[in-house]
């Protein structure tokens, strides 16, 4: 396995950091590093907000369900899906363009989460630690007025970055599905009962697939935060329908 492979295998989600800054040099690399990203069209449709006011920092600890540890990371980027600057672009050049509909968002929104997983990769090379915070997409009318997000501009995906305290370097990586369970050839298939249960006995080894299942399901996908979430993306959905 090559260093690229360890490291990918290696990576987990940080939300614990030691108190030092990241240099403007290893930020600037990391940047760079996310533009380099595949894109369609070679159009980039995303803009990065790079959050250095603190008092936004901790607004967004807040908004995004109240999670303190997106405050003390020293480095936070929102990569945003961006049709907005496209519009603009065609409108400057008098080029008659039509309003963006799902299908443009979903493309942006694809180039925006290619260039965040770009990050990740350059970020988890130079030592720094990261997580993903979903929970950006949640409290569409709030994220907008902190962001200043105006339509058309979607925020995919929110990233924490920092030292990772020595607690969470040895911290194990939580087990993945194996291969099999993932991999399918050609075309779906449903997956049967058994193969499910199967597929999450890395999580069923001290309670019962239903006890596991129940569980996460309300703590997951039945939760108020889950709701909220896809409350929120109607709303900015409402610009493009």
């Amino acid at each position: 396995m090559n260093e690229i492979l360890r490291s990918l295998h290696a990576r987990k989600s940080v939300r614990a950091f030691e108190e030092r800054p990241v240099p403007e040099e290893v930020k600037r690399a990391i940047l760079e590093a996310a533009t380099q990203a595949p894109t369609a069209g070679n159009q980039q449709l995303y803009t990065i907000l790079d959050i250095t006011d603190q008092a936004l920092k901790e607004q967004l600890a807040e908004s995004c369900d109240h999670q303190p540890f997106i405050a003390k990371a020293p480095m936070v980027l929102v990569f945003c899906a961006d049709l907005l600057k496209w519009l603009d672009v065609f409108e400057e050049g008098g080029a008659g363009p039509r309003r963006p509909g799902c299908g443009d968002l979903l493309l942006a929104v694809d180039d925006a989460l290619i260039a965040a997983q770009n990050a990740v990769v350059a970020a988890e090379s130079l030592g720094l630690g990261s997580c993903y915070i979903g929970d950006v997409m949640e409290q569409c009318e709030t994220q907008r007025r902190l962001l200043g997000l105006p339509e058309y501009v979607f925020p995919a995906a929110m990233l924490v970055f920092g030292w990772p305290t020595a607690q969470q370097r040895q911290r194990p990586k939580p087990p993945r599905c194996r291969l099999e369970d993932i991999v399918q050839q050609n075309t779906y298939r449903r997956r049967t009962g058994e193969e499910l249960r199967r597929m999450f006995d890395k999580e069923t080894a001290n309670r019962s697939f239903e006890e596991w299942s129940q569980a996460f399901c309300k703590r997951k996908y039945n939760s108020d935060f889950s709701v909220e979430m896809s409350r929120s993306v109607r709303q900015y959905l409402e610009s493009y329908l």
